[in-house]
Parts: C-alpha cells; structure tokens; sequence
C-alpha cells in the first residue's frame, strides 16, 4: 500500500520536516502518568522475580515461563529508560537521567554511555556515511562484494538469525555493554557510567546468591536478561530493517526524511503494543524523540495518515529476517539471493 504522506509534495524532506508543529504539541510529560507508567511496569517486575524465585523449589521448567513473562516488564523498563534518554519521560532532566540510570543498572545498561550513541544514531540514521554507532551492521551490496572470502563469511555469520537475536542480544547485554565501547576516548564521564553499572550489577549479583542462591538466583537472573535482549534486540532491527527503507548519501540524505520513511511503524496487537511501550510507532518517535510513549497512541489517533507510514504487520516482520544487504541501485533491503541477480536494463 502508498503511504499517503508521500503522494503529493515536491520535496518528501519538507513533507517529513511539516510534521515537526504538529508533533510539538505532543512533547509534554504528565509527571502522575509518567509515575503510574513506571509503578506498573516495575511492580509486576518484581512480583514476577519473587513467582519465579517461588517455582524453582518446585520446578524449573516452571521458572523458565515465568522468566519470559518477566523479560516482557524488563523490556517496558528499558523503554521508559529510552524515554528517559530523550528527556521524555518527566520535564526535569535530572530526574530522567538519575530514573534512567537507576533502571540501566536493572537492563545492564550503562545509562550516560547509551544514552550517548542513542542520539548519534537518531542524528545519523539513514546516512551512509555515518554507520557504525548504535545501529545493525550493515553493508551495501557493492562493499559485500568486495570483501575477502572470509570477510564475507563473517558478515553472513554476523546476519545469520541465529548470531543476530539469539547469541548476539546476550552478548551485547552480558558483555559489550561492560566497556564503553565506541566511546572509548569520548571523556571520563562514559567510562564512570559504565563502571558504576558495574559496579552496582555486582553487588546485586553478590547480594541475590547470598539471599537465594548461586542457582535459583543465576537461573532466574540470566534467563529474564537474555530473553529480554533478545526480545529488544528484534524490536530495533524491525525498526529499520525493512525492505523500503532509506539510506542515502551524505549529499542526498535528509535527517527528517530518514526519520520518518526510515523507520517502521511495527503494529503489534494490543498486549504486545503495552507490553513495548509504543515503540513500534516507531517513525513518529524518531521524526520527534520528545513525545513520551505513552502519547504516541494519541498521534495515530489525531493523524491516521500516520498510520499507513512503513507500516509493518507482526506477521510482515518475520520476512525481514532475510534481509541482509543495501541495493544501492534498487534502493532497498534486499536477501543476499537476491543481490547475485542482475539488474534488469
């Protein structure tokens, strides 16, 4: 289907740019609701760790369900920290960042360090020429074809479903987020970040083994982190890995153009909708990252053309999967089957 944002106007960048007056009027947080969101997102959270710390005394095959209905309330906590990296979440900044740092400790996500190549990525998306930070890995065509044997082995290892949201989201949780990795040399303060996460993982770890456990606590502990990562980690490549998509170059890319048209708008059903926090409105909340989740449902319904953008069905969603490369000359996603064909004259 046309999104019908894109069916008349001279410049599709001052189509996307139009949105921004409009969106304005969504920015402001309401502190009750900005609370009531986080009390029943960290509520349940917590009633769940003590289910599950219940059932291992009768069965871990218990455990293990009640983990993955845990990792979906670890996955709305990681969105509020998201909104919180926006300034979204509540009108004061610093309550966003300390409210933010406090739930990085709970996600394993060193909050300033995030929060960081969070916004190079909102500010460079779509860029060809600024990949690299906060995003999937992803080559064009012509850069895939260039690479050694081996080289091309790893990038297909790398996008292999398998490495990518199952091994992969563990990784990037359990390991890479204990350095700050791309920022390396970007200032103390990223360094503090990270380290104190650390710091206080460890302690909450030492504490949870002495209370319960090195088992029951390990068992419970790993599995909602894992299943949670992985849940997150598919929610962001839908996001921006769909076929029609937009990457161009430095001289043709527009920041509000790729905002919009290079993000999906992922619509889940109503529970899977609560449970990510809006997140799958996702192209309005990168054309204009200081509306709060909980005001994005709000956008839809005042501008339904809105709803027809890169709109992507859950069922839609698992084909992109396949998608590994960036047809620079098709200008899309497309399969590596798919890059060996010729273009037609």
């Amino acid at each position: 289907m046309q999104d019908p944002s894109r069916t008349s106007s001279p410049k599709p960048s001052q189509a996307a740019a139009s949105w921004l007056k409009t969106l304005a009027t969504y920015r402001t947080p309401k502190v009750e609701r900005s609370v009531f969101e986080l009390l029943i997102t960290l509520v349940p959270l917590v009633l769940l760790y003590g289910a599950a710390l219940w059932s291992t005394t009768i069965s871990y095959w218990l455990t293990l369900p009640i983990c993955l209905v845990a990792a979906g309330f670890l996955v709305r906590m990681f969105l509020i920290q998201h909104d919180c990296s926006h300034g979204a979440f509540f009108k004061n900044k610093s309550t966003n960042d300390w409210i933010g740092r406090i739930i990085g400790v709970m996600t394993l996500t060193p909050y300033d360090t995030w929060q960081r190549s969070h916004l190079i990525h909102h500010g460079s998306h779509g860029n060809l020429d600024m990949r690299g930070v906060g995003d999937v890995h992803t080559l064009t065509v012509d850069e895939y074809n260039q690479l050694s044997a081996f080289g091309r082995f790893g990038y297909r290892l790398y996008r292999h479903p398998f490495v990518l949201f199952v091994l992969g989201p563990s990784f990037l949780f359990l390991l890479h987020h204990r350095l700050p990795i791309g920022l390396m040399r970007a200032g103390a303060q990223f360094w503090v970040s990270t380290m104190m996460t650390n710091l206080s993982i460890l302690v909450i770890i030492a504490t949870g083994v002495w209370m319960f456990g090195w088992l029951p606590f390990l068992v419970i502990y790993l599995s909602t982190i894992c299943f949670a990562a992985m849940a997150g980690v598919w929610l962001f490549y839908v996001q921006h890995q769909f076929e029609d998509t937009v990457w161009e170059s430095p001289e043709d890319w527009q920041l509000h153009e790729a905002a919009l048209h290079g993000s999906s708008h992922y619509d889940l059903p109503p529970v899977l909708r609560w449970m990510t926090a809006n997140i799958g409105i996702h192209h309005v909340h990168h054309l204009y990252s200081r509306i709060p989740f909980y005001r994005l449902h709000k956008v839809l319904k005042d501008h339904p053309e809105l709803k027809w953008v890169r709109r992507i069905t859950l069922w839609q969603s698992f084909k992109t999967a396949r998608l590994k490369l960036w047809d620079t000359q098709k200008r899309r996603l497309v399969s590596f089957k798919d890059a060996r064909r010729p273009v037609p004259a």
